[in-house]
Parts: C-alpha cells; sequence; structure tokens
C-alpha cells in the first residue's frame, strides 16, 4: 500500500474516532431538537385520533370496526413507510429522505381535517402514515449516527423522548377546543389539521441538516463531504485527504446473513409485542378509562385525567430513561421495562374489581405507563438504530419499526373487540403476555451501552479489511 493509501486509511479512521468522541457540542442539540420535532409531530397524530375519532363516529354515525380503521389507519402506513423509506435512505442518503417524510405528514394531515367521508379520511390516515413510518428509522439513525460512543443512548433517548410532548399537546389541544365550546364536528377538524403545523417546522429545520458523516464516509465513500460534515465536530483538525472506499452491504446479503437476521427477530420481536400492548393500550386509553369512570364520565373528564396520567407517570419515563440509559445499559434497562410493565397489566388482570375502583386502577394503569417509557418504549427505538451495520442501518431499523407499527395496528383494531369479549382486564392480561415474550426476544439483542457502532455491528472488521489496517485498539473482531 503506498503511503497516499496510507493516508486515506489514517483519514477515515480518524474521522470515525472523531465521531465517537466528539464531546456533547450545539450540533448534538440542534440535532436533537430537529430530529425530535418529528416524533412530537408523529405523537401528536398518532395519538390525537382517539379522541378525534370518537368525537367522528359520533357525527357520522359509524360502527365499531369503522372507528377502529380510523384509530388503526396510520399504523398500517406506517408499517409500509419505515420499511421502504428505511430501505430508500440506505440507497440514497438519509437527508434525501429527511424532508421529504415531513411534507407527507404536513399534506396528509391537512387533507385529514378537510375530509368530506369516511372512505377519504381512511385513505389519508394511511398516507399520513407513510410519512410517520419514514420518520422513524430516517430520524433515530442519523442521531445515532451524530452521536458520540458515551452519550449515545441520552442524545436518541431525547430525541424520541419528543413524543411525549407531542402527546401532552394532543391531549391539552383537544381540552382546550372541547373546553370552549366549539362544537364536536369543527373540534375533530382543527384536532387533526394542527399536526401540519409542526411538520411544517420539521420541514423549515431540516433543510440544514447535514447528510450523516458515517453514511458518507462508509457506505459512500464521500470523504471529502464527510469531512466538510465534521466540520462542526472537529473544528477543522481533519485533514481532507484521500477517501476511503465504501463498504456496501446489498439487501440480500443483509436478509442471508445469520447475525442480521438474529438480530430483526430481537429488535422487530420485541419492538412488535410492545406496540401491540403499548398502542393499543394507548390509542384506546379513553375507551379504558371510560369504562373506569363509568357511562356518565363526559369526553372532556375523560380527556383530563388521561392527560394527568400521561404527565404524572409516563413523561418522567420518557427523560429518565434518556438521562440513566448509558449508565444501566440500553438493553438491560429494556429487560428491567418489560417485565415491571407486564406485571402492572397482569395486576390489573387478575385483581377481583380492580377496574371499577378509580384509584388503584389509575395508578396500576400509570405505573405500567412509566415502566414503558422507562424500558421498551424507547429503548427499542434506539437499539434498532445501534446493532447494523452503516449502510444498511435505516434497514434494519425500518423493518423493525415498520413491524413494530404492524403490531401497533393489531393491537389498536382488536383492543376495542377483546376488551369487549374479556373485559379491561382480560385485555390487559394478554398485554402482559405478549411482554413476557418480549422479555425473551431481547435476549437475542447485544448490550450496546458505551460501544462505538463500528464494535457493535462487527463493522471494524469491515472496515478494517478496506483500509489495510485494524481500528485503533480493536485487535480483535467484536463478538
Amino acid at each position: 500500500m503506498t503511503d497516499r493509501s496510507h493516508d486515506g486509511a489514517r483519514t477515515g479512521v480518524e474521522l470515525i474516532d472523531a465521531l465517537n468522541e466528539a464531546p456533547i457540542s450545539r450540533f448534538h442539540t440542534k440535532a436533537i431538537f430537529t430530529s425530535g420535532m418529528g416524533f412530537f409531530t408523529d405523537a401528536y397524530d398518532l395519538f390525537i385520533i382517539g379522541t378525534a375519532s370518537s368525537l367522528i363516529a359520533t357525527q357520522w354515525h359509524l360502527s365499531s370496526n369503522q372507528k377502529g380503521l380510523i384509530n388503526s389507519m396510520t399504523l398500517l402506513g406506517a408499517f409500509v413507510g419505515a420499511i421502504v423509506y428505511g430501505r430508500i435512505a440506505d440507497r440514497v442518503g438519509r437527508k434525501r429522505i429527511y424532508g421529504l417524510e415531513a411534507a407527507i405528514m404536513l399534506v396528509a394531515a391537512l387533507a385529514s381535517a378537510f375530509s368530506p367521508g369516511f372512505i377519504f379520511l381512511v385513505v389519508c390516515r394511511f398516507v399520513l402514515g407513510l410519512g410517520v413510518g419514514g420518520d422513524y428509522p430516517v430520524s433515530a439513525v442519523l442521531m445515532t449516527e451524530y452521536a458520540n460512543r458515551k452519550d449515545r443512548g441520552r442524545l436518541v433517548g431525547l430525541v424520541f423522548a419528543m413524543q411525549a410532548l407531542g402527546t401532552i399537546s394532543g391531549y391539552v389541544a383537544g381540552l382546550a377546543l372541547l373546553s370552549a365550546g366549539i362544537p364536536d364536528g369543527t373540534t375533530w377538524r382543527i384536532l387533526l389539521a394542527l399536526g401540519a403545523v409542526p411538520s411544517a417546522m420539521v420541514l423549515y429545520s431540516r433543510r440544514r441538516m447535514p447528510e450523516s458523516p458515517r453514511f458518507l464516509t462508509l457506505a459512500e465513500g464521500r470523504g471529502a463531504e464527510a469531512l466538510s460534515a465534521m466540520a462542526v465536530y472537529s473544528e477543522g483538525a481533519l485533514r481532507p485527504t484521500e477517501a476511503r472506499p465504501p463498504a456496501r452491504i446489498s439487501f440480500r446479503q443483509f436478509i442471508s446473513n445469520r447475525r442480521n437476521l438474529l438480530l430483526l427477530l430481537g429488535t422487530a420481536g420485541s419492538w412488535f409485542v410492545f406496540d401491540y400492548a403499548y398502542y393499543g393500550n394507548a390509542v384506546s386509553a379513553p375507551l379504558i378509562v371510560s369504562t373506569v369512570l363509568g357511562a356518565n364520565a363526559t369526553t372532556t373528564q375523560i380527556l383530563a385525567l388521561n392527560l394527568i396520567v400521561f404527565a404524572v407517570a409516563a413523561v418522567p419515563g420518557y427523560y429518565l430513561a434518556a438521562h440513566f440509559m448509558d449508565r444501566i445499559g440500553h438493553r438491560r434497562l429494556q429487560l428491567i421495562g418489560f417485565p415491571l410493565m407486564g406485571l402492572m397489566f397482569l395486576l390489573i388482570g387478575v385483581i377481583p374489581g380492580v377496574t371499577t375502583a378509580e384509584v388503584p386502577f389509575l395508578i396500576l394503569f400509570g405505573v405500567s405507563f412509566y415502566f414503558a417509557e422507562f424500558g421498551p418504549n424507547t429503548t427499542t427505538f434506539v437499539l434498532s438504530a445501534e446493532v447494523y451495520p452503516t449502510s444498511v442501518r435505516t434497514t434494519g431499523h425500518g423493518i423493525s419499526a415498520g413491524v413494530a407499527k404492524l403490531g401497533a395496528f393489531i393491537g389498536v383494531y382488536l383492543f376495542p373487540d377483546i376488551s369487549s369479549a374479556f373485559g379491561i382486564g382480560g385485555a390487559l392480561t394478554f398485554s402482559a403476555g405478549m411482554a413476557v415474550l418480549g422479555i425473551l426476544l431481547t435476549l437475542l439483542i447485544p448490550e450496546t451501552s458505551g460501544r462505538t457502532l463500528e464494535d457493535i455491528s462487527d463493522e471494524a472488521k469491515v472496515v478494517a479489511a478496506a483500509e489495510g489496517i485494524l481500528l485503533a485498539g480493536q485487535t480483535t473482531p467484536a463478538a
């Protein structure tokens, strides 16, 4: 190898090392906000529909199955969007998809608000889901690839925690409109249209974000562009020399690799069973709470109680998960959250009379929300962005997120029927069983906390082979 080749190899290694060891900077803060606003929008659009559909069903005289389709169709669209846009982002770059899915969410939110009838609304909600699904792998992976080794869980977790603010905003908007005496037929349209506001902010802010330096370096071999994007981290310390050759993995190689298939079973499987339980409960929370409060409860009372439960129990879980994840361990936190969340579901299901006792029920239901956030709701998002090689990272995350949203679709669509047949306790007992399955599937995922992305994905060997050297300090292949 010539001296010039050695210089290019060293520069590739320096670039990745700089990313892995870079201190927290203003760029990280801007990236958290820009990526996180997407999840603010996702959460608002996904969870406000539980309130909006109740108003729509009354106005349009819909059946329970029609209402279930309105509630769940965005999740079916997200299943498709996550897989399709996740794969495209590995082919054309993360940034090109970053604005496209925000534009889809903006247009679909406005179209939903002006729906003249049931079929039109269902189609709009599906299209909205395409944008929501596309946002999952791109936002998760971009923040993961911007992040350093030591703080990666916290940085990506804070992006996901914006979901909490989006959910609360939906509850607050619903309460404000209903309390103001605005007619129900106008209220639900305003609620759906408001989803376009954060989408517009996302679309504007994401135009300025640079492409992932890891993607440019490891998947594209475009070293000059990567070094330019890295200026915010290195402050010009890296010299633009010869770029390393790209280390691309084809989709066929990805799905034929036993390690990747086991990882997919772990990340997609654990996320699927979690989303089945979580979205079934969260989107159906107005139904659950109204069952406990009784038939005389008003929509405003139900919404207010949901807001209190979520703000007191769920919101702290999001932010404590982000704060402690890197200390506890990303996989380890998932193994803590799943059993404790499942235990709360089980107690609701087996304790006689608890579903009609307001205070005991709300305590157990609230604690289940806390351990969902301080556990698998956050960690499934983070882990799926960490374990796959750079050139297939959004593909792996997209498949995982897409399969998860399929589970969410099933949960949201079936929860009313299951709770009608077996009661709220029976439906939550089944969710407890899904949590047990989530524990087992999590064991297929390696611990990622404190490790570089290249070490986690075994990409260190690929980079070393392409450069003709071993990464600094890497003397044996990663386990």
